[in-house]
């Protein structure tokens, strides 16, 4: 089977799950428990569903590198914002209840210089119910 995905394609997949790797490094060093990486529903997915003490938490990670066009949680849109929201309620639709509390938190992973910086945000927007 011939790979077809064009390099600068291969390239920014690699970048993204290296940077949820080290957004999920990140969240554990913080008390999280990892429920779920990458989990999709429709034609959306969520990076990573954690729990949080008690607070079961939908992160979006994005990497990339600070500059004229903004940072990279920037790129977190009101239409992103309401897909994620999409996703979440097919998660929750599709597990048992308990999970009380829930948020939505952003993982900023910033490369600059040969360093990486990594920007956790929670609570980092709300949706409309």
């Amino acid at each position: 089977m011939v790979n077809r995905m064009r390099p600068a394609s291969r390239d920014k997949i690699l970048k993204g799950r290296r940077g949820e790797q080290e957004a999920m490094s990140l969240l554990q060093g913080k008390g999280h428990r990892i429920l779920e990486r990458n989990f999709r529903a429709g034609r959306g997915e969520i990076d990573l569903i954690t729990m949080d003490g008690e607070t079961l938490v939908f992160v979006e990670v994005k990497s990339g590198s600070a500059g004229v066009f903004g940072e990279p949680e920037d790129r977190v849109d009101i239409r992103k914002q309401r897909r994620i929201g999409r996703v979440a309620a097919a998660f929750l639709a599709g597990n048992p209840p308990g999970h009380q509390d829930c948020r939505f938190d952003v993982v900023s992973v910033i490369r600059e210089r040969g360093a990486t910086v990594l920007r956790h945000i929670e609570d980092a927007f709300w949706l409309e119910t």
